[in-house]
């Protein structure tokens, strides 16, 4: 070999030795900001970075790609439940990094970082976190194709000039954010010409969408929902031809649907609903690609196209609260897997159209409250997959097809206010997911079928106001979760079943204007839950039974029956005028009553008197003993419990630093430090002896109160802890002893032995804020005290909603769950029904077999489904915002006979003035336009739908933004984007 030759050769090995320590120092690096980055979230998912070990190679690593000389260029580490603070700075510095993937984890904390040395990027994805402040500049991102920072938490003002350098971009996507209003539609987005998706949805755009939209010609879908967006949709919106969804809805759109609409050939899913839209839907009847096409709440007009019928791929149309007029198309939903129709609340005619569920896909036919005339047509009678059937107040009339009583998905059927006819027959039994049968106001006949029985999960039965007969069924007292019981205005005979009180849910019972014989039954004391009783215009006799007067009704009606005898004292009192007229053989012994005095005990032979006088004395003599008895068994009760709560082994798990020991809990443990009972337990106030207070919870297992102390210890432990207590306990320390959030209760410990357990919690002086509003422990709350209430509890459930590791439902949100301490700051408490979403969502017997919650508060949908969302608890959290602005309780007699608080509210949105009269009367004047802005917000919070009401996050701010002294109203979007509006007059979204 030459010594030159040699000389190239060595040349050649010193330049690939030092290209290799090059790489092998890169890599070195790269691993040491892996690594980092690993530390950052070691705790997060410990088998994720199982893989991440500095002896491994980079190409080894979980959710690390390399490229071929060993360059880091993807990190994909989406939905692994990271939580953290993003260490951005050090991601940057790996040089041939591309793409960054890390959403849907639980990523906090500012970026503050400058992006130059992201410059490579061309994949960016921080969405569905949980950041805090302003996007940093995006300018330097000049590569970079893909950006998802949808629902990412971040706020303030959108660089939006960044973006007009992104000429790349091909989905861009940053909706569902709370970031500062624009004042006009950012113009930057029209130069990006090459997007293909874009999502602005819920991210606080206002203007108006400009004709320069066109340009965009590549995009196939454009989501601009949920803002404040103006005027009109442009004409050029017709050059987008690509596109297969457009999603306008919830935004303020004005005028018409634009001719030119008719070229979007390829648009699948249309949905611009619950905006201003006017005119016809002519130039939809081009679009024959159409999947599902959502227009709902606008103000259009004119008949449905005919060609609508001819769709061959439609499967779900919403068209419900416009002014539409004419027919349906007959062959509508014929040939796709149609699903669903909504078009309640117009002027349509005709019949409906019989082949909806030709496919067997049909789920919803929503139709309420038009002018449709016909016969129901018998195909729906085999649709099993049908879940709510709603064609109440039409015009419908013949008879109702015997298998739509049976469906065996149909958790609700509306007929309500038709002229339909025929019986209900025995196919119910097979019905059994029905829970809500609303049929009242028809010409409906016959008897009651006792197969209702069979369908076990009825909720409520409205049969008001037709033309049944016969004897009500006694197995009706076999539909354990029945709470609402409508049965008047028909021809019903025979006695009140006494199965009736084995309906331990049941809330309204009304079977007025009937042929009833017989006496009232005396279970209708003991009915805890009911709330109104109406059993008026019937042929009722005999005394009124004196359980009745211990009953919590807030509505009694027996008048016009013949009832005689005595009224019980209890019931003599003006808040009852009028339960009891036409009654003539009703007399009562109090001097002030406004009944007739019942007569002396003149009459009465001397035989009969001295019976009535020994009696008298033998049952004073019974009742002093029995007293004393219990007065003995009282002490040695509580000396036994003392004793026995001394003698438990006790196991303390605390979740707080405590300055009380488990003596100092038990010793306190005492009749006269009693404070309240409920439905899982006692309430006990324990003083400390540096005068600290503390409300402690005692569950005794439900065995032990049933069988006694001795039966329990003969159980197992299993079977002990089925208990509905101690599932409630459990639920409550699970919950609670991982909460650190000043609006909710603090646990700071549990105490637990074999047979009860003691929860510990802080003291609240000033009760709840039901007692505040509704007991005889009322105060006059001011304004400012009442929206500091309501904006902290808001606060402790937007926690419980978002805050948490995974959503946790309340379940049972109303005043008297939550609690003032001594500066009246609220805080959510008795968590005994809440659930994890997740686990929710995965069933279980309360979540679908029970309703949980308390009449007055409980979100409509459980009348035709038990799942449980976050919305729900919305609702509820409503109810408690209509309470503080008008101080109704939820349920009131001034309200009428099946109503509550939320329909009453709904009644009079009609005007300015009707508004003005919700508010209590104790809110002076000049803050009762302040008042009306939560209102608006209770009104938002309790739509119908659960769809529409904002989320709890939404509420806050909104409640913040309506604080006393801001003159602007508010109101929310489909899924709580907050919009402002001025004055009052503008109307609420009641839907």
């Amino acid at each position: 070999m030459s010594v030159a030759t040699h000389s190239r050769s060595l040349t050649s090995a010193l330049s690939l030795l030092c290209f290799f320590s090059i790489i092998s120092g890169v890599i070195t690096d790269e691993l040491q900001i892996l690594l980092k980055f690993k530390s950052v979230f070691r705790n997060s998912n410990s088998q994720l970075f199982n893989s991440w070990e500095s002896d491994n190679s980079l190409f080894n690593f979980t959710g690390i790609t390399c490229n071929s000389h060993g360059s880091v260029t993807g990190i994909v580490l989406s939905n692994q439940k990271l939580s953290g603070i993003l260490p951005l700075d050090s991601i940057c510095q790996l040089k041939s990094l591309e793409k960054l993937s890390l959403g849907f984890n639980s990523l906090y904390g500012k970026l503050t970082e400058d992006l130059r040395n992201c410059t490579r990027l061309k994949y960016l994805d921080l969405g569905n976190n949980d950041f805090t402040g302003p996007v940093p500049d995006l300018s330097p991102l000049s590569d970079l194709q893909y950006l998802y920072l949808n629902k990412s938490g971040f706020s303030g003002t959108f660089p939006w000039k960044s973006l007009g350098k992104l000429n790349g971009l091909v989905n861009l996507s940053l909706g569902d954010n709370s970031f500062e209003p624009t004042a006009e539609f950012p113009n930057e987005l029209l130069s990006l010409t090459n997007l293909s998706h874009l999502y602005l949805s819920n991210c606080s755009l206002e203007g108006k969408i400009p004709n320069g939209i066109g340009n965009l010609v590549e995009l196939k879908n454009l989501e601009l929902s949920h803002n404040n967006i103006t005027g009109k949709i442009p004409v050029d919106i017709g050059k987008l031809t690509k596109l297969w969804q457009l999603e306008l809805y919830n935004n303020g759109l004005t005028g018409q649907l634009p001719v030119g609409m008719r070229n979007l050939s390829n648009l699948e899913k249309l949905d611009a609903s619950m905006n201003y839209l006017e005119g016809d839907l002519s130039e939809l009847k081009f679009l024959r690609n159409l999947v599902s096409l959502h227009l709902y709440k606008n103000s259009l007009s004119g008949e449905i196209p005919a060609e609508f019928g001819e769709f061959k791929r439609l499967m779900s149309l919403s068209l419900y609260s416009n002014n539409l007029t004419g027919p349906l198309p007959q062959k509508l939903g014929s040939w796709a897997d149609f699903d669903m129709i909504e078009v309640s609340e117009n002027f349509l005619t005709g019949p409906i159209p019989p082949d909806m569920c030709k496919r067997g896909t049909m789920k919803k036919i929503l139709m309420l409250q038009n002018n449709f005339t016909g016969e129901i047509p018998e195909s729906y009678a085999n649709c099993l997959s049908l879940a709510r059937f709603r064609v109440g107040k039409n015009s419908l009339t013949g008879k109702v097809p015997a298998g739509i009583w049976g469906l065996p998905a149909v958790n609700l059927i509306d007929i309500e206010f038709n002229q339909l006819e025929g019986p209900i027959t025995s196919d119910i039994k097979t019905a059994k997911n029905l829970t809500e049968l609303l049929a009242g106001n028809n010409r409906l006949n016959g008897e009651l079928p006792e197969e209702i029985s069979e369908a076990a999960s009825l909720v409520s039965i409205g049969l008001n106001n037709n033309r049944f007969s016969g004897n009500i069924p006694a197995t009706l007292g076999e539909l354990k979760n029945l709470g609402n019981l409508y049965l008047q205005n028909n021809m019903f005979s025979g006695t009140i079943p006494e199965s009736l009180g084995s309906c331990l849910s049941l809330n309204y019972l009304n079977i007025a204007n009937n042929s009833l014989s017989g006496k009232i039954p005396s279970f209708f004391g003991t009915l805890q839950n009911l709330n109104s009783l109406n059993l008026s215009h019937n042929q009722l006799s005999g005394q009124i039974p004196r359980t009745l007067a211990s009953s919590r009704l807030s509505f009694l009606d027996i008048s016009y029956n013949r009832l005689t005898g005595r009224v019980p004292p209890l019931l003599s009192t003006a808040a009852y005028n009028g339960s009891f007229a036409g009654n003539p053989g009703l007399c009562s012994s109090e001097i002030n009553s406004s009944f007739p005095q019942c007569p002396p005990n003149s009459g009465m032979s001397k035989y009969v008197r001295t019976l009535v006088i020994c009696f008298a004395v033998g049952s004073a003599i019974v009742l002093v003993a029995l007293a004393w008895y219990t007065y003995l068994r009282k002490s040695e009760k509580d000396d036994h419990q003392n004793g026995t709560l001394k003698e438990e082994s006790w196991d303390i798990k605390s979740f707080h630093v405590l300055t009380f020991t488990e003596e100092d809990i038990l010793d306190s443990i005492k009749e006269e430090n009693l404070i309240g009972k409920g439905g899982s337990g006692k309430v006990y106030r324990v003083v400390l002896s540096n005068g600290e207070k503390l409300a402690v919870k005692h569950i005794w297992n439900d065995l032990d109160s049933q069988f006694g102390r001795e039966k329990v210890r003969s159980t197992t432990p299993m079977l002990r802890k089925s208990s509905c207590k101690w599932k409630e306990f459990d639920a409550e320390v699970q919950i609670l002893s991982s909460i650190r959030h000043m609006n909710v209760v603090k646990l700071y410990c549990s105490i637990a032995s074999e047979h009860s357990s003691l929860l510990v919690y802080e003291y609240m002086p000033n009760g709840s804020l039901w007692d505040r509003l509704h007991s005889c422990r009322k105060t006059k709350l001011d304004w400012k005290s009442r929206h500091e209430i309501a904006v902290g509890a808001a606060k402790g459930l937007e926690y419980l909603h978002h805050g948490c590791g995974r959503p946790l439902i309340h379940r049972d949100i109303k005043s008297s769950n939550i609690l003032l301490d001594e500066f009246l700051k609220p805080r959510i408490a008795d968590f005994g029904l809440a659930k994890n979403v997740v686990q929710a969502s995965n069933g279980g017997q309360s979540s679908t077999h029970v309703i949980a919650g308390t009449h007055g508060y409980i979100a409509p949908e459980y009348g035709y489904t038990y799942k449980v969302n976050e919305k729900s608890d919305v609702y509820s959290f409503g109810v408690v915002l209509m309470e503080l602005v008008t101080r109704k309780r939820p349920i009131e007699p001034e309200f009428g006979e099946n109503r509550d608080i939320v329909s009453w509210v709904y009644s009079n949105l009609k005007s300015r003035e009707s508004v003005l009269s919700l508010v209590d009367s104790d809110i002076p004047e000049d803050l009762r336009e302040e008042a009306i802005k939560v209102l608006k917000i209770a009104v938002l919070s309790t739509a119908r739908l659960p769809e529409l009401r904002p989320t709890m996050r939404s509420v806050v701010q909104m409640l913040e933004e309506a604080e006393p002294c801001k003159l602007v109203g508010i109101i929310a979007t489909k899924d709580g984007a907050s919009k402002r509006m001025d004055g009052v007059d503008d109307k609420f979204d009641l839907k």
